[in-house]
């Protein structure tokens, strides 16, 4: 910017104390004219690149300018021009901060809406004004922003002194010195909160319009869908009706009583069992299979076929349309629009039907039509489908029967079986021996300095030092053992038909061979794991669950005392017999 006397020199100067402290100041040799002009420009363009929402404001600043040229033209040559001026004729809240991010400079709107005064507001204070759950993202954006030296552009909530909270849009870019270091930021902050709730607004206008045209759709849809049931209906009605409805009449009786039969069942070979024999029976003039997914969801196999289909003994579940989508598919004869990889040999009209349980796909079911009844009606697809249903959902019962039974009797960190089992088996086989006047051996065992592991490598080390132990000592026991997880790190082995003698033997065996067990965690040995065992059998040490199990426990703690890595055979439970006095006689 020139005038007639030659190129303005402007300086900036920043007061960092007294009366001005915080105000920039502008001393120039100028012209007027073109000072507010640039002014004006420049705030302009500042404003409408901001976002079209707020260019309006831009608009209002303009015409501000009279009045800045009025307060102008009474300056004196080189006289200050204060900042603060031009931030309280600029609608947006204008800031300046050092390059730390400390705000040294606030326009007074900020002071007049949050009631907070310019002391408490300068350097970090103004953000006390900021909504409590705000506050987290502002910190972030700023620590960012003056870390990586990039403009910040955040929106938060501010709180009035009414205690309102109102939303503003800050921005702010960094100014950098000749060398590129940054020697202050300046920015504004725009009250956004009328734009808000405008969107607000339009979002829920939005919402309820959609909601309207779903429920016009789905009236609709239930409109066609009830004309598309009344002409099948319509044309169904002819000489075959009263046969077609005994039939379907049948074919339900049966479902149902299939579905009564699926729900005793115990095990997935039963219900497919029961599935294979009503098959024939709900369908007697269709051919079909029943295919299943293996565990590893790769590979789809026939778990029985009715009417002699003869399919394909296994296939991948891309090769099935039905499985693939998760729904009905149908392929006409004759169709090649989508057929069946699986049914590439089969002639006829045939439907996949999805098994699935709780969403997921289990296998199919697969219809064929036969040359004495070549169509696949439409009708047929629902007893079909209900048939599919039945079979997946008694199959998610069983799986979710399984799935409860093995979480209330396993522990999940070894696989054991939990304290729970424990005690239903206890009681089972101390009946059993005191039925059949058999031994019954008890083996109380516990992992020795557990705690040492767990201080020294970590709780991850302790669970592998119990995972393996317990790997161990399934594989030291008989198939016909129960091995437990008692608590911690206690394990109990009940030993059926087994004395004192061979449980003895059977927990030294285990203790002598566990201390040659190398457990590695990260790379590392984790050192001698060494085992105490108390070791109790019946009838020598009790009759029933609760006394096997305390005199166990208690050769247990015996065996610990004296020093662990050893096995401690429990205390005689004898019954003492109470002692009469004799009669003394006198001479």
């Amino acid at each position: 910017m020139c005038t007639s006397a030659g190129p303005a020199r402007i300086y900036a100067a920043l007061s960092t104390g007294g009366a001005t402290s915080g105000t920039i100041m502008l001393y120039a040799s100028f012209d007027y004219k073109l000072v507010v002009l640039s002014i004006a420009l420049a705030l302009f363009l500042a404003y409408a690149a901001l976002d079209s929402a707020v260019s309006a404001i831009a608009m209002r600043t303009l015409w501000s300018i009279p009045r800045w040229w009025r307060k102008l033209r009474r300056t004196p040559d080189r006289a200050e021009l204060s900042f603060s001026l031009l931030g309280d004729a600029v609608p947006a809240i204008l800031w300046t901060a050092r390059a730390d991010g400390s705000v040294d400079f606030i326009s007074d709107k900020l002071y007049r809406y949050t009631g907070f005064s310019r002391e408490r507001a300068i350097d970090w204070g103004w953000m006390a004004a900021i909504h409590p759950d705000d506050l987290a993202i502002c910190q972030s954006k700023w620590e960012h922003s003056i870390r990586h030296g990039e403009p910040i552009e955040v929106e938060y909530r501010i709180r009035g002194a009414d205690g309102s909270n109102r939303w503003f849009l800050v921005k702010g870019n960094p100014v950098r010195n000749p060398q590129g270091k940054i020697v202050r930021w300046i920015g504004t902050c725009i009250d956004i909160e009328d734009q808000r709730h405008t969107q607000q607004i339009l979002e829920q206008q939005i919402k309820e319009r959609t909601e309207e045209l779903a429920e016009a759709n789905t009236r609709l849809q239930a409109e066609m869908w009830e004309k598309d049931v009344a002409r099948r209906e319509f044309d169904e009605q002819n000489e075959k009706m009263l046969q077609d409805l005994t039939a379907r009449s049948q074919r339900a009786t049966m479902l149902a009583q299939m579905g009564e039969l699926l729900q005793s069942c115990m095990s997935k070979d039963e219900i497919f069992a029961a599935a294979l024999g009503f098959a024939p029976k709900i369908f007697p003039t269709r051919r079909g299979f029943i295919a299943l997914l293996n565990a590893g969801r790769d590979l789809a196999e026939i778990a029985g076929q009715w009417h002699d289909c003869q399919p394909i003994v296994s296939f991948e579940p891309s090769s099935c349309w039905a499985l693939r989508t998760g729904k009905p598919h149908l392929v006409v004869a004759g169709d090649t629009t989508a057929p069946c990889a699986h049914a590439a040999g089969v002639t006829n009209t045939y439907l996949c039907v999805p098994i699935l349980a709780q969403g997921e796909a289990l296998g199919i079911l697969h219809f064929q039509a036969t040359d004495e009844n070549p169509a696949l009606v439409d009708s047929e697809l629902s007893l079909k489908t209900t048939f599919a249903g039945q079979v997946g959902l008694s199959v998610a019962n069983i799986r979710l029967r399984e799935a409860l039974r093995s979480q209330s009797i396993k522990d999940p960190l070894t696989g054991l079986y939990n304290r729970r089992y424990l005690e239903e088996m206890m009681e089972k086989e101390t009946r059993r021996a005191v039925r059949a006047e058999q031994g019954l051996g008890v083996m109380m065992l516990d992992l020795d300095h557990l705690k040492k592991f767990n201080d020294t490598y970590g709780h991850d080390a302790g669970d592998a030092v119990l995972r393996e132990a317990a790997s161990f000592l399934l594989k030291s026991v008989r198939a016909e053992d129960i091995m437990c997880r008692f608590g911690g790190e206690e394990f109990v082995v009940i030993l059926p038909v087994a004395d004192l003698k061979t449980t003895q033997a059977r927990a030294e065996r285990i203790r002598s061979r566990l201390r040659e067990l190398s457990v590695m965690h990260q790379g590392q040995s984790l050192g001698t794991i060494t085992v105490s065992v108390g070791v109790a059998e019946l009838p020598q040490h009790g009759t029933s669950q609760k006394e096997l199990l305390e005199a166990a426990d208690a050769a247990l703690y015996r065996a610990k005392r004296e020093g662990r890595d050893r096995v401690a055979v429990a205390a005689s439970h004898l019954v003492v017999e109470p002692v009469l006095p004799t009669e003394v006689k006198l001479p």
